[in-house]
C-alpha cells in the first residue's frame, strides 16, 4: 500500500498558521490583564478624587448636621442649622448679591468672548495676537484683584486720577454701594474672556467651511449667517461654556477677599465670602458647611437646567 503525499496550497498553511497566532493571543487571561492595566492607569485619578473630593464631600454633609467650632467634637442637631439658615438675613443677602454678580459676568463675559472668537476665527490670523487675549487668564485671580484694586482707587487710581483731570466726579469703583458688584464683575470679565474666547474659538472650527459659502451663495450676510448658522452650530460648545463660567461665578471669592471683604454694607458680601465668614472668622463650621451645601445644590440644579434648556446633547449640524 503507497502513501502518496498531499500538498497543501501556501495560502492555506499561510490561514492554519495565523488563526493558531490569533489562539494564542486571545488566551483567556488576556482581558483580564488589559482591565487591571486600565485600572492601574486611572488609579491615581480615583485616588485623588476619592480624597481630595468625595471624602471632604460627605464629610462636609454630616458637619452641616452638626454644631462644630473645629476646637471641640461635633455635637448632632439634625437640620437645626438649615432651619436657622432660611431666617438668615444676610444668607438671603448673599444670594441675591451673588445673583447679580453671576448676570452681570455671564452676559458680558460671554458676549464679548463670541465676539473675540468670531474674529480671531475671520480676521485675526496671528498666533501671537490670538495668544495675547488669553494672558489676562494666565494671572492669578489676587493678582489680577491687586492690580485692579489699585488702578481703580478712589485717592490715588490712575483712572480715577484720569477721570478727575477730565473735571469729572470720582467714582468709588470698590467703595460704592452700586459700584462694587458691578466693579468686581468686570475685573473677573476682564480675566476670564480671553479663556472663554478660547472655547468658544475651538467649537468654531467644527462648523464647516462649506456651510459658511453655501448660505454666501444663497445670498446671506455676515451678520445673518452669524444668528442662521454660527450660534445655532455652536449650541453644544455654549452649553459647556455656560455650565463652567455660571458655576465658576457662584464661587466667586478671591475678588472679594482681596478688594471689598464684603463691603460696602455687605453690598459685596457674595455667598462664598459669607461662607469663609462664618466658618474661619466666626468659628461656625456646622453653619458654614451647611451653607455649603445650599451652594452645592444651587450648582447641580442651575447646570441640569442650563442643560436642559440649551440641548446640550444635540447639535444642528447634520
Amino acid at each position: 500500500m503507497t502513501s502518496e503525499s498531499v500538498e497543501m496550497p501556501l495560502g492555506t498553511v499561510s490561514t492554519a498558521g495565523s488563526q493558531r497566532l490569533d489562539l494564542k493571543k486571545s488566551k483567556p487571561g488576556s482581558g483580564r490583564s488589559e482591565l487591571g492595566m486600565a485600572l492601574l492607569f486611572i488609579a491615581p485619578a480615583t485616588i485623588g478624587f476619592l480624597v481630595f473630593y468625595f471624602y471632604p464631600t460627605i464629610r462636609g454633609f454630616y458637619f452641616s448636621l452638626t454644631r462644630y467650632n473645629l476646637l471641640g467634637t461635633p455635637h448632632f442637631i439634625g437640620f437645626d442649622n438649615y432651619v436657622k439658615i432660611a431666617s438668615d438675613k444676610l444668607f438671603w443677602n448673599a444670594i441675591v448679591v451673588t445673583l447679580e454678580y453671576v448676570v452681570l459676568n455671564i452676559v458680558f463675559q460671554t458676549i464679548i468672548a463670541i465676539g473675540l472668537a468670531v474674529l480671531m476665527q475671520r480676521l485675526v490670523k496671528s498666533t501671537i495676537i490670538r495668544g495675547t487675549i488669553l494672558l489676562p487668564f494666565m494671572i492669578s485671580n489676587v493678582i489680577a484683584a491687586l492690580v485692579w484694586f489699585w488702578l481703580l482707587d478712589y485717592q490715588i487710581g490712575l483712572v480715577n486720577s484720569f477721570i478727575d483731570w477730565l473735571g469729572l466726579d470720582k467714582i468709588p469703583f470698590f467703595g460704592g454701594e452700586h459700584w462694587a458688584i458691578p466693579t468686581i464683575a468686570a475685573v473677573n470679565v476682564w480675566r476670564h474672556m480671553g479663556y472663554t474666547a478660547l472655547l468658544v474659538f475651538a467649537g468654531l472650527q467644527t462648523i464647516p467651511a462649506y456651510v459658511y459659502e453655501a448660505a454666501s451663495i444663497d445670498g446671506s450676510t455676515e451678520w445673518r449667517s452669524f444668528w442662521r448658522i454660527t450660534l445655532p452650530l455652536l449650541r453644544p460648545i455654549l452649553a459647556l461654556v455656560l455650565v463652567i463660567t455660571v458655576t465658576g461665578s457662584f464661587q466667586v471669592f478671591d475678588t472679594v477677599a482681596v478688594t471689598t471683604k464684603g463691603g460696602p454694607v455687605n453690598a459685596s458680601r457674595v455667598m462664598q465670602y459669607y461662607i469663609y465668614q462664618k466658618g474661619f472668622a466666626e468659628g461656625q463650621f456646622g453653619y458654614a458647611s451647611a451653607l455649603s451645601v445650599i451652594l452645592f445644590i444651587i450648582l447641580i440644579a442651575v447646570a441640569l437646567v442650563q442643560l436642559k434648556l440649551l440641548n446640550a446633547g444635540e447639535s444642528d449640524l447634520a
